[in-house]
């Protein structure tokens, strides 16, 4: 994540953040208190899509909310549920610069090579594919609902989907 910070004299500061998903987010404190949040385009950084202002006391119980005071969660990352501790269903939006971008399920033979099925895709705008087959295109900022035993998604995550080494 790359964080940009700057003074905005006579209203407060600026934060502009790129995520690691190549997300846009800037942040203006001003010197009031007052908190505004703008997100922007994915393929324009420069074009807001949305909007908030949050009161001093507003920021700072969302703050713990995202810090984690509220609800801190489980071990398993992503993890939005399990059977058991072996199978689990995940959703991992895929991190530009990973191996898997532009190459077909098939290509990557994700179940033989990992274990692991893909239930279904949503893209990265509104489309969504259930029961995806092997022609199916993985893009970057898809988002994949795989299943699998945890070591398995894990496995899958770092060698195809994920940017890190």
């Amino acid at each position: 994540m790359n964080i940009r910070e700057s003074e905005l004299p006579g209203i407060g500061y600026k934060f502009e953040i790129i995520t690691k998903n190549d997300d846009k987010l800037v942040v203006v404190i001003h010197d009031d208190g007052r908190r505004e949040i703008y997100h922007f385009d994915a393929d324009d950084h420069e074009e807001a899509v949305s909007a908030a202002t949050f009161t001093d006391e507003e920021a700072r119980q969302i703050a713990g909310i995202l810090g984690g005071m509220r609800y801190n969660p489980k071990s398993l990352d992503t993890v939005d549920f399990t059977f058991d501790d072996d199978l689990i269903i995940e959703w991992y939006q895929v991190e530009p610069g990973a191996p898997a971008i532009n190459r077909t399920i098939g290509e990557v033979d994700i179940r033989s090579n990992f274990g692991v099925n893909v239930i279904a895709i949503k893209e990265k705008g509104t489309k969504r594919t259930y029961n995806p087959g092997p022609d199916t295109i993985i893009e970057a900022g898809d988002t994949l609902v795989i299943s699998g035993e945890k070591n398995q998604i894990r496995k899958l995550i770092s060698t195809l989907l994920s940017s890190r080494k």
